[in-house]
């Protein structure tokens, strides 16, 4: 169970050979790899920290989603298809418009869990146009013509109807073609970097630079801010159908394992099937479903956002500055009590801000919010948060904020509230990507398995350190590689998480109702 965005777990492996000589590291007696894995520091209660260990480099959480990046990240994807970027020749007048090919698919691409938008088009056919009456003439060139557009504009269909255009009332967030924003996905991808980075060399500092989950959290929100502007019930099983079969995959394995090494199940085991409250497990398998912190949280914000939507709409800032009172009160007034509820309770306050934050960025306040307000509200959280994880490290063992909620909740609202509302001030799209097709292609891929990614990046660590332990074996391999190096480690993790997609990641094209394919 966890406190916060990404609790610090432990090692694991059996090395062979060499002492360790890492700071960080994963195997007992392996080859630079400190704390044996899957120990853990027994229960604290809240409000009280864990005490500091040397070679804890291993963490709860995906940044994320996905998750929970957490990321803890965990993924949310922005109607369909990708090509925004790409000017299109315009067809002669009286023929109709042709809709740019999404950019590295052959499908619209869908929402996925936890990163994808509900809505079932994003690209709008444009409106019939009237017939051309033969002339004679030669055609006449259209004069000036426009660039291509995602949808059609609201002056192109009312001119098709005979009325005059209407004048624009409130700005809105501009999408891409396909309606997909790179912005976000860039947000996204980078946040799923930052929790295995974190997972892998337990940097406290990591949350100070990038709070992958509040990131993750936010990104969930305005596309399921988005996604109710269907019935409410269609939205929730949706994202249920989207979330579970990737993870019930996921934990077949996990479970499996953890009985084959003497775990015995009880009745707690329903939550492995819907997982509102901590799955349970054994010690042999903790580092692998103790990200599973990022999931409870999400499932818990899809089933309460009708209902904070609704709250959100009668009063927007004064319930966006009211979502930071409950961590208040947990770590002032009652605590939670420490189980699996009390940790899910937790896990909420913790992240609500940033979920609010998402609704108000696909709801319009936050462009009609001042840029001078906005700028120094931000700031002042993230001084509070930062000043209080520096201040009272003494209590907690560490200026990690994923052990600390109360730093976490503001240092993770202030940094959100500025990346939210750069793109709604600035309208950023970063439609750029595409000049670099790598890099757009990864950051693709990233965002098509991010549910992928987010639950299996544990386990590809984990089977890192005893296969850097057989390269100690090859001679040429113990004197070229630099086997005692965390970075190494890094890199051979990421190796298996490439090559988990493939093997893993078709389960959400099946959860989505998609055709399965190897890469998205």
């Amino acid at each position: 169970m966890s406190w916060g965005a990404d609790q610090q777990g432990q090692g694991q492996g059996q090395g062979q050979g060499q002492p360790g000589q890492g700071p960080q590291g994963y195997g007992q007696g392996g080859h630079g790899y400190g704390q044996t894995y899957g120990q853990q520091t027994p229960p604290q209660p809240y409000g009280q920290g864990y005490p500091q260990q040397p070679g804890e480099a291993y963490g709860d959480g995906c940044g994320e989603a996905y998750g929970h990046g957490h990321g803890h990240g965990h993924d949310e994807t922005y109607g369909q298809g990708y090509g925004a970027g790409y000017t299109q020749p315009q067809p002669p007048y009286g023929q109709p418009v042709q809709q740019p090919v999404p950019y590295g698919q052959s499908v619209p691409y869908e929402e996925q869990w936890p990163y994808v938008s509900e809505e079932p088009g994003a690209l709008s056919t444009t409106a019939p146009q009237a017939p051309v009456p033969a002339d004679p003439s030669p055609p006449r060139p259209s004069p000036s013509p426009a660039p291509a557009h995602d949808e059609p504009s609201a002056d192109a269909e009312a001119a098709s109807q005979g009325s005059p255009p209407e004048k624009p009332t409130e700005p809105a967030p501009k999408a891409r073609a396909g309606g997909r924003d790179r912005y976000f996905d860039a947000l996204r991808a980078v946040a799923l970097v930052r929790v295995v980075s974190y997972h892998t060399f337990g940097w406290a500092w990591a949350g100070l630079v990038f709070p992958s989950m509040g990131v993750m959290f936010a990104l969930a929100g305005t596309l399921m801010a988005k996604s109710l502007e269907r019935p409410a019930f269609k939205v929730v099983r949706s994202r249920m159908r989207r979330l579970l079969p990737p993870f019930w995959f996921w934990g077949l394995f996990v479970v499996v394992a953890m009985m084959i090494h003497g775990w015995m199940p009880g009745w707690q085991i329903v939550f492995w099937i819907v997982p509102v409250g901590d799955p349970p497990g054994n010690q042999w398998g903790v580092q692998a479903w103790e990200i599973l912190w990022y999931l409870r949280t999400y499932l818990w914000f899809v089933l309460l956002s009708p209902l904070l939507l609704k709250i959100f709409r009668k009063a927007p800032i004064p319930v966006l500055l009211l979502s930071l009172v409950p961590i208040v009160v947990f770590q002032y007034g009652w605590q939670p009590p420490y189980d699996r509820f009390g940790s899910a309770l937790t896990d909420l306050a913790t992240y609500l801000f940033c979920w609010l934050v998402g609704f108000a960025h696909r709801e319009g306040v936050l462009q009609r919010l001042k840029p001078g307000a906005v700028v120094l509200a931000s700031l002042a959280a993230l001084a509070f948060g930062g000043w209080y994880a520096l201040a009272h490290q003494a209590e907690f063992g560490t200026y990690d904020l994923d052990e600390i909620p109360l730093a976490q909740t503001f240092w993770s609202a202030g940094f959100v509230t500025l990346l939210m509302y750069f793109k709604a001030y600035y309208d950023v799209d970063f439609a750029w990507l595409a000049r670099f097709e790598r890099l757009d292609r990864i950051v693709t891929i990233f965002n098509g398995r991010a549910v992928t990614i987010y639950l299996w990046h544990e386990i590809a660590l984990i089977l890192a350190v005893p296969l850097i332990d057989r390269f100690w074996n090859v001679p040429a391999f113990e004197k070229w590689l630099p086997l005692e190096s965390q970075w190494f480690m890094f890199g051979i993790g990421w190796v298996l998480i490439w090559i988990a997609i493939p093997l893993f990641g078709w389960v959400e094209d099946v959860a989505a109702r998609r055709k399965p394919r190897l890469l998205p």
